[in-house]
């Protein structure tokens, strides 16, 4: 089944039939892609065009964000950079990192961890000065999530970021957080929050 729907889905990649495309969503949507085809996915995503994955896809491929298949989700988080290089920051900043950020609000946890595995991938290809300003807010709230993992999440990616941000936010942003973090009565969390310590002097 998924070798029928790859392929179905590489003939649709051409411009003159892409409003076919449409008709296969509700397949995807039924079934899900497995982590290879979103893998797919993702190096094709630039014959769509802006509009019409806004349009078609947007929706679609910030849904499995939330799937309930780490594989999913984990993929899913990779394209996000991808998405980033071929529709540009501009773009970004106003649909997928304003949506992946909302969900450090969610109820779910694997939900809000996801959030920080996407900052992760979206530092990658952001400058500074939008990782200083849209990200690590967000982050530092999450350093006070009732959840462990959740915590020492936020130490790595505290970790991850560092080396793109300058010595201000360092200081009086990152350390903050990662020294109330390193007092954590959880081991982990103290464990990755000492890891990402060392980064910072």
């Amino acid at each position: 089944y998924q070798r029928r729907v790859r392929d179905s889905f590489r003939k649709l990649y051409c411009p003159t039939r892409l409003s076919f495309v449409s008709l296969l969503l509700p397949c995807f949507n039924r079934y899900r892609l497995w982590s290879r085809e979103t893998v797919l996915m993702k190096h094709e995503f630039r014959h769509f065009g802006v509009e019409f994955f806004d349009e078609k896809l947007n929706s679609l491929c910030m849904s499995w964000l939330v799937d309930g298949v780490f594989a999913i989700r984990s993929a899913a988080t990779s394209n996000l950079k991808k998405l980033v290089s071929i529709f540009g920051l501009e773009w970004a900043q106003n649909t997928i990192i304003t949506k992946v950020l909302s969900m450090a609000r969610d109820p779910n946890y694997l939900h809000r961890m996801t959030t920080l595995f996407a900052i992760n991938v979206l530092a990658e290809v952001c400058p500074p000065d939008v990782i200083t300003k849209f990200m690590v807010p967000v982050i530092a709230n999450l350093a006070a999530d009732a959840v462990p993992n959740v915590r020492f999440n936020v130490a790595k990616t505290m970790k991850k970021i560092t080396p793109s941000l300058d010595s201000q936010t360092i200081e009086y942003q990152i350390k903050p957080c990662l020294t109330k973090l390193y007092d954590d009565e959880d081991t982990d969390v103290k464990f990755f929050a000492n890891e990402a310590l060392v980064l910072c002097h």
